[in-house]
C-alpha cells in the first residue's frame, strides 16, 4: 500500500536578493523564520508497518540543515540568490540522493507563502 508523508521543520537564516531592483526591501539583508516541509511517498514496508521512521528522516537531513540554520544563505555555495524557489531546488537536490521516497519540497517563508519543488504534472 503506497503511502505520502509530509515533515516539517523550521529553520533561521538571513538573506539578501541580490537580483530585485535597488529599493526593493528584500535585496537588503532580512531574516526568516523558514518552515520546510519534505513530502515521501512510497509503498509501507509489510514488516515494520511504515515508510519511513521520522526520526531517522530528521537525522538524516539534520547536517544539510544546519549548513542553512542561523547562516546567511547567499554565503552558501548554490544559494547567492537564495529565493524560496532557489532554497527549495536546492534542498530538494542535497537531500534526495540521501532520501531517495523525497518527492517534494515546501518552503514558507511567512505563513502566508509557499514554493513547492518540484511540481506534480
Amino acid at each position: 500500500m503506497k503511502v505520502e508523508l509530509k515533515q516539517h521543520f523550521r529553520i533561521e537564516s538571513a538573506r539578501s536578493l541580490p537580483g530585485l531592483p535597488e529599493g526593493h526591501p528584500c535585496r537588503r539583508l532580512h531574516g526568516h523564520s523558514f518552515k520546510i516541509s519534505l513530502v515521501l511517498r512510497g509503498e509501507i514496508d509489510a514488516k515494520i508497518g511504515w515508510l519511513r521512521d521520522y526520526h531517522e528522516i530528521a537525522r538524516t537531513v539534520d547536517p544539510v540543515l544546519k549548513t542553512l540554520d542561523h547562516h546567511v544563505l547567499n554565503e552558501v555555495p548554490g544559494l547567492e540568490n537564495p529565493t524560496s524557489e532557489h532554497l527549495a531546488i536546492y534542498l530538494y537536490e542535497n537531500i534526495k540522493t540521501l532520501i531517495p521516497q523525497l518527492v517534494q519540497v515546501q518552503v514558507s517563508e511567512t505563513p502566508d507563502t509557499e514554493c513547492s519543488y518540484p511540481i506534480a504534472h
